[in-house]
């Protein structure tokens, strides 16, 4: 039952937020824009800005939000309802879930839950909501959340949102099984209870221009609340060959200059900061000729990733003159040689020539990506990340902040089908640089490796996996191990060397070329 707190949260929520689209239900189909996490977290992502607008946009239809949390933690207990009109998820034709990161399927779950909707997708009946799935995890391995799914995007959404919502339009309040059938004929759409075999495309949206993407709603309580974002590329031409982002959104295309330029003119009437999204904003093409666009409007800039190579000396000083105190880069390993195995494509002298950029251009702090683990890695290799630190300590006097993740293998990538370290191994080899950095001065963070497991399990499942999660006590990774348990699956199983000719349970996903927009 939604107690009055949840609706004067979220009532709050909307007074301190400007762009929101308030519309009435009667005689739209309403749709439910689900986030699986918090307010604060899914109000940062693009995803939901560019969702939310595009639904809208179509004839008939009126999109709301729905979060799993309203403030900056997730609140699974509560029963989700929507942001604008606090209505409960049941009331809608459509929930769509934009999920970006495995975690989450945890939380899809205890939001279905929460709602009264059937988790298993066979078990929905006329009227209850149709479940559809889209983000980058669930499309490059859709099984483990197949069972509750109606049906799954594969791959980018922009041009194929009215082709999902027509048969929704026509007849969501009549045979269930017809609409099912609907969708499944739209390329790109995986329906779990209709599929008969065959790859499924993956949409790809050839003009990043026809769908401009920025902030629609500016919420002061978003975790990057302070600023307008504007995705200004997508993909990634490097192949590094851990990466998802990478080879899931190829080919790597960048949004024109003048697309962008107007869209933070317009983004400025709003806020000062104008943030750069892209999966490495330093690749941008035209990068320099940007940064000058926007400081002569007055713009401050952030990014939220920068590559060692190239790093343009023009945005590194438009960050500092913009007041930036931290910036991050991403080695990923310590030596030359891992560094190659995983297609990095930097040298020793590129990381120290940006550490250097780094300190002449006066920032505070610097923080350092590195991953453990990786497939080919050695104890050599760990005491060169070390070594390696220590030489940026003595180019960089000021704060310098190590952040080390454990490496899960992804679908879809050169790595989909190796082995993940095992929790003791990565322990033993966090805990050494650990102890190193406290030596050089240095201060360390690292993800548990209890949890990059779990992370590893969810982004290799199949269907039984998604069995599993549909029956777990409790929405945890606690809850999921004891329903694993129970229905005889090993966890430690999905995170063994894949042999070449084993097959994976995403090879129907993506074909060999994607379905362009």
């Amino acid at each position: 039952m939604v107690e009055w707190r949840q609706i004067a949260a979220a009532r709050r929520l909307l007074e301190s937020e400007s762009g929101a689209v308030l519309r009435d239900w009667g005689g739209r189909v309403p749709v439910v824009l689900a986030y699986p996490n918090s307010y604060a977290v899914g109000m940062s992502s693009l995803a939901v800005h560019g969702l939310y607008g595009w639904l809208n946009a179509l004839p008939g239809v009126v999109c709301e939000r729905a979060f799993a949390g309203l403030g900056r933690r997730v609140a699974l207990r509560d029963e989700p309802i929507t942001l604008e009109s606090q209505r409960p998820l049941q009331d809608a034709a459509v929930v769509a879930f934009s999920v970006s990161f495995e975690p989450d399927y945890l939380n899809v779950i205890a939001m279905l839950r929460g709602a009264g909707i059937p988790l298993r997708a066979a078990d929905r009946a006329e009227g209850d909501p149709l479940v559809i799935l889209g983000g980058p995890a669930v499309s490059a391995n859709p099984e483990p959340l197949a069972p509750l799914a109606d049906a799954i995007l594969i791959g980018e959404a922009e041009e194929v949102l009215a082709d999902l919502i027509a048969p929704v339009r026509e007849g969501w309040r009549q045979d269930r099984r017809a609409l099912l059938e609907a969708l499944a004929e739209v390329p790109g759409v995986y329906v779990p209870l209709v599929y008969e075999g065959g790859a499924i495309p993956r949409r790809v949206l050839s003009d990043l221009d026809a769908y401009p993407l920025a902030t629609r709603i500016y919420a002061p309580r978003a975790e990057f609340g302070d600023m307008a974002l504007i995705e200004i590329a997508r993909g990634c031409g490097r192949g590094c060959r851990f990466c998802l982002a990478g080879y899931w959104y190829r080919p790597a295309r960048d949004r024109s200059l003048e697309v962008i330029v107007a869209q933070a003119r317009e983004a400025l009437r709003h806020r000062r900061k104008i943030g750069l999204v892209a999966a490495a904003t330093s690749d941008y093409g035209r990068i320099d000729e940007l940064v000058g666009a926007l400081r002569a409007m007055g713009a401050d800039i952030s990014v939220s990733s920068l590559r060692v190579r190239p790093l343009s000396p023009v945005l590194v000083r438009a960050l500092a003159e913009s007041g930036a105190r931290t910036i991050t880069l991403a080695p990923e390993a310590g030596t030359e040689r891992l560094r190659r195995a995983i297609s990095k494509g930097i040298s020793h002298d590129d990381i120290m020539a940006a550490v250097a950029l780094v300190a002449d251009e006066g920032f505070e702090a610097l923080k350092l990506y590195f991953m453990v683990g990786l497939p080919g890695e050695t104890d050599g290799d760990i005491q060169g990340l070390i070594d390696l630190i220590g030489e940026i300590r003595g180019a960089f006097a000021r704060n310098i902040v190590v952040s080390v993740t454990p490496f899960v293998p992804k679908a879809h990538t050169p790595f989909e089908r190796r082995a993940m370290a095992s929790v003791e191994e990565l322990r033993e080899r966090l805990d050494r640089i650990g102890a190193a950095m406290g030596a050089l001065r240095v201060e360390f963070r690292a993800e548990d490796p209890d949890a990059s497991r779990w992370q590893g399990v969810l982004a290799r499942g199949d269907r039984r996996l998604g069995e599993a999660l549909l029956v777990a006590p409790r929405p945890t990774p606690k809850g999921l191990a004891r329903a694993m348990e129970r229905q005889g699956l090993d966890p430690a199983a999905y995170l063994v060397e894949r042999p070449a000719e084993a097959p994976l349970p995403w090879d129907f996903v993506g074909g060999d070329e994607p379905e362009c927009s």
